[in-house]
């Protein structure tokens, strides 16, 4: 039989959420499966959340209420976990952070920045002063540190079956050094040639639609439905309506259809490299 997991309440915001959580819970007599019924969640969901492990969406917390009779109190407190868990990322984008941890299948396109969780620190660094000109050594710093930590879940046990698809101009036209750029294209290398990753590169003259000029994130979860992020540089949308994220599913397709081969992709970043860290490649 597992132990049970004490909440130290006082350890933060999400943890004495979920611990008042599962106090009103036992307190009604309820198990963690009574608690899901009738609600769109399974019981790993809640139980993460009664730990402080992850946000309490507000549908979720609406269940909640409604059956523990608690007057709303779980959905109003739902923006101050938010908050908290927040920490350096936009409010738009932390939720994406937390739901990265917990993903089984992560698939991504993109044509404007190699993606976060393959950026090294001189990539971040660069992307984060072009977008935030005015911040401090500081906040730069934090922010290069919080991406390079989303980048850990490469690193563990259970690894999400991560594929990503780049247009041929992402490793050809560099914000960077070329040294620097050398080193980015390795660690995606590495990352590859470790299994970690699928990559596919688009090449430049691959068909597009203009929708496709979009980056796209899909993530799939063991006990929630998928869902769909993308962004710009000040802001972000999560779409987790089945038929919109269905389409964009079969756009996405069309373009793994459309890139190359992972072993010709893998010999097109590991030459560019090369070519970078001999100066035959621009900056």
């Amino acid at each position: 039989m597992a132990t049970r997991k004490e909440i130290d309440g006082s350890a933060s915001v999400p943890q004495f959420y979920g611990k008042e959580l599962r106090y009103k819970r036992e307190a009604a007599g309820l198990t963690l499966e009574k608690m899901v019924q009738g609600s769109f969640y399974g019981i790993t969901y809640l139980s993460e959340i009664e730990r402080g492990e992850r946000r309490m969406p507000v549908d979720l917390a609406q269940h909640v209420d409604r059956v523990l009779r608690t007057d709303g109190f779980f959905q109003r407190r739902c923006e101050d976990v938010r908050r908290a868990k927040q920490g350096v990322y936009a409010a738009y984008f932390a939720p994406i952070v937390e739901a990265e941890k917990r993903a089984l299948v992560i698939e991504e396109w993109s044509n404007v920045l190699i993606p976060g969780l393959l950026q090294t620190a001189a990539y971040a660094r660069a992307v984060v002063q072009a977008t935030h000109p005015l911040h401090t050594e500081e906040e730069v710093l934090s922010k290069v540190e919080a991406r390079l930590e989303r980048a850990s879940l490469f690193g563990g046990p259970k690894n999400p079956e991560y594929w990503v698809i780049l247009h041929e101009s992402l490793i050809h036209n560099s914000m960077i050094p070329s040294a620097e750029m050398a080193d980015q294209l390795d660690h995606i290398a590495h990352l590859v040639r470790n299994k970690r990753i699928v990559l596919q590169i688009l090449p430049w003259n691959g068909p597009t639609r203009p929708f496709m000029a979009l980056p796209l994130l899909f993530m799939e979860f063991e006990d929630a439905p998928p869902l769909l992020y993308t962004e710009g540089p000040y802001h972000g949308q999560t779409i987790d309506d089945p038929d919109l994220v269905k389409k964009y599913r079969k756009a996405y397709d069309r373009l793994r259809a459309a890139a190359l081969p992972p072993e010709a992709s893998l010999a097109l970043i590991e030459q560019a490299a090369e070519d970078y860290r001999h100066g035959q490649q621009g900056t």
